[in-house]
């Protein structure tokens, strides 16, 4: 090719790319509109992890399409009450909300079966069973009778079981045991003569240090450190069988999620799923130092007795077969968590548990 056609020909190819770029420029400002949503968290702003869950995820998304989707989040309180998050969002108030089900559950214990009930799946087991066993579809559809459509956007890991006054050693010291513990929870362990307590979380503190309430559950040690429990209630109990591994949710007003283009709301999928997994890895990293810093401070860790953990377990699957005979939506959907939970702890104490038990009799001889 002589000079004057490879100028000609160079030509010719760069005015046809300069066209396509300039074609694709509203193609691509088409396909990533500017969308401006609301949404109204269940967390206060000191819980930085779960709090920062929403956070996150917004900045997930931002990143993703050059400041086109802008989701801006408020704590609790600053457009609705934390517990009334997801009702804000079903009616429109907000266009999301970051909540946890069984906030809701007293409405319809159905809500609670997205988040966490007693003695269901760990975090891992959670996630395999929403992500890979139907979970999030089941869900859905129940959410969608509520004008919401959710998508998991965290989890906190199994919780602990909270600080108590005294020591509590056998089923016989539940008896009278008055307990700041809401929800599902609250009507298992009612069962065995535990008075409920609904206390909102800056009220705990004052309550047990004036005697109000004998214990009180939070969430994990990292959260638990913050209220500094350990003064006026230092036996600090696990696990809290009733958070084996509790989800959060994304929850997005249904008209406001399918007004999205489909890439919109495939990227808040992908964008969930990744929030979901960085809320669980922080917790992981921000435990382990938390719990060391507590037990330094004064908080005597102590396992709930076999006695005690059994008791409760019968309890909860009293409870259970009620709500089945009463509840269709219930039943269908804590049918499918039982068919996986029995395959999930089958194959978990396999590899895994024998694993994890022989490092962690390394961690005790100090060969850690």
């Amino acid at each position: 090719m002589d000079r004057r056609s490879f100028i000609k020909n160079a030509g010719v190819a760069g005015a046809g790319a300069a066209a396509s770029a300039v074609l694709a420029a509203p193609a691509l400002a088409q396909s990533n509109p500017k969308v401006n949503w609301r949404l109204a968290s269940s967390f206060p702003k000191s819980l930085d992890t779960i709090y920062g869950g929403a956070e996150t995820l917004s900045k997930y998304l931002s990143e993703a399409t050059d400041g086109n989707f802008q989701i801006q989040v408020f704590a609790a309180g600053e457009i609705v009450p934390g517990l009334q998050a997801a009702d804000a969002a079903a009616a429109g108030t907000v266009e999301a909300c970051h909540t946890v089900g069984y906030y809701y559950w007293g409405k319809d214990p159905v809500w609670a079966l997205g988040s966490a009930v007693p003695f269901a799946l760990n975090a891992r087991g959670m996630n395999a069973w929403q992500y890979h066993g139907g979970g999030i579809e089941l869900y859905n559809e129940f959410l969608d009778t509520q004008g919401l459509v959710g998508l998991p956007a965290g989890n906190t890991g199994v919780q602990m079981g909270g600080w108590f006054r005294k020591e509590i050693k056998t089923v016989a010291d539940l008896q009278g045991l008055k307990m700041r513990i809401g929800g599902f929870a609250g009507k298992v362990v009612e069962r065995l003569g535990v008075v409920p307590q609904q206390i909102a979380g800056g009220d705990i503190y004052p309550a047990l240090e004036k005697g109000t309430i004998d214990a009180a559950e939070w969430t994990t040690p990292y959260d638990d450190e913050k209220l500094g429990f350990y003064k006026v209630a230092p036996y600090y109990y696990y696990p809290g069988f009733w958070e084996g591994g509790p989800t959060v949710h994304a929850m997005f007003n249904k008209a406001a999620f399918e007004s999205l283009p489909k890439n919109y709301q495939s990227l808040l999928r992908i964008a969930c799923q990744a929030t979901d997994a960085n809320m669980l890895q922080k917790y992981d990293w921000l435990n382990p130092p938390a719990i060391k810093r507590l037990v330094a401070a004064g908080a005597k860790l102590a396992p709930f007795s076999p006695e005690i953990l059994s008791a409760c377990y019968d309890k909860a699957d009293e409870v259970y077969a009620e709500m089945e005979d009463d509840n269709p939506t219930f039943k269908k959907i804590w049918d499918s968590i039982k068919a996986f939970r029995g395959e999930y702890y089958l194959n978990a104490q396999i590899a895994e548990y024998n694993y994890d038990t022989f490092m962690m009799i390394q961690q005790r001889n100090g060969k850690l």
